[in-house]
């Protein structure tokens, strides 16, 4: 008699194992691309364009739904010009990303470079951590560079990657080669206190702008349309009372970024929790009106409604 268990067992490991080769496959091709010099690279983001904007249409009713909020004043055509913008840039980036993988620090140093980082580091110097608030915006992955630049221990917070281990890996390696460090989300806050009891200097660096569930207690307008935040930023900077730092990388040209932080608030303690998170979206909007093209407008960022009994925030 056939043993059903036994059989489901033997199953799980067997599409386990070949999803497990699979992603090892495509993460070993990655790791040669990303040794092609930029010629190649950008060849092939040439090509990828093609067929993301003209015969995939990756994303384009979600693209084209996101700048129509986002720009309630621009046309039609308008709309079309970033859209077709945004997947010139979205293969660049993607392409960069990979190429990271093998990059030395002479080459990023020619096309990547940190504009004022003298009041961050000012900061540092006297002691203190402070909470870093990024976007999905131009190449977010690039700017994980700056830690050759700054006093401060750079504290990369990320999510884990379910069932894909091998691409988890070719990603932390390419942001910690620099020297930051890699800090699971759950773990987030319990490392900006180990580093804030030590008296060594962490910027905790947060992607802010990702889409929580929709029964997230802070709901605020961003770009024309509800949408809710993570409200861990605010209770880490409330709580620690360390600056927080705003950072975006602005693309100069093809293959060449600079990445300008700024402090946003240097006392918290003298806020509202709210005005923490609003000043916040409020920069990111001012980053994403001058040059709309390059934010992530593929993600679904706005896809969750306000559940009744939570106010947004004004």
């Amino acid at each position: 008699m056939v043993d059903k268990e036994l059989v489901k067992k033997d199953k799980r490991f067997y599409e386990s194992f070949a999803k497990r080769t699979q992603n090892n496959i495509l993460v070993a091709l990655l790791k040669g691309i990303s040794f092609l010099p930029f010629w190649v690279i950008y060849g092939l983001s040439d090509f990828m364009y093609i067929i993301l904007k003209g015969v995939v249409k990756y994303r384009k009713n979600v693209i084209v739904e996101n700048l129509t909020h986002a720009f309630p004043d621009k046309n039609e055509q308008e709309i079309k010009q970033i859209t077709n913008k945004f997947y010139r840039h979205f293969c660049d980036f993607s392409l960069e990303t990979i190429k990271m993988y093998s990059m030395s620090e002479k080459q990023l140093d020619k096309r990547f470079s940190v504009r004022d980082m003298d009041k961050m580091n000012q900061i540092a110097k006297e002691g203190k951590s402070v909470i870093t608030l990024g976007m999905h915006y131009s190449n977010w992955e690039w700017a994980s560079s700056i830690q050759s630049k700054a006093l401060h221990k750079i504290l990369m917070v990320y999510n884990p990657m379910r069932g894909n281990q091998a691409m988890e890996r070719f990603l932390l390696h390419s942001r910690e080669k620099w020297g930051g460090e890699s800090v699971q989300v759950h773990k987030s806050a319990r490392v900006l206190f180990e580093y804030i009891k030590k008296g060594e200097p962490g910027a905790l660096w947060l992607a802010a702008d990702q889409t929580p569930p929709a029964n997230s207690p802070f709901w605020a307008m961003f770009l024309n349309r509800e949408a809710p935040f993570f409200n861990g930023p605010e209770k880490l900077a409330k709580k620690t009372n360390q600056p927080v730092v705003f950072i975006y990388v602005r693309k100069v040209k093809r293959g060449y970024y600079e990445a300008i932080p700024s402090v946003l608030i240097e006392d918290p303690s003298k806020l509202e929790s709210k005005e923490i998170m609003l000043r916040y979206i409020q920069k990111m909007e001012e980053v994403i009106h001058a040059e709309p093209e390059y934010y992530l407008w593929s993600h679904r960022r706005w896809k969750h409604t306000r559940p009744e009994g939570i106010s947004l925030t004004e």
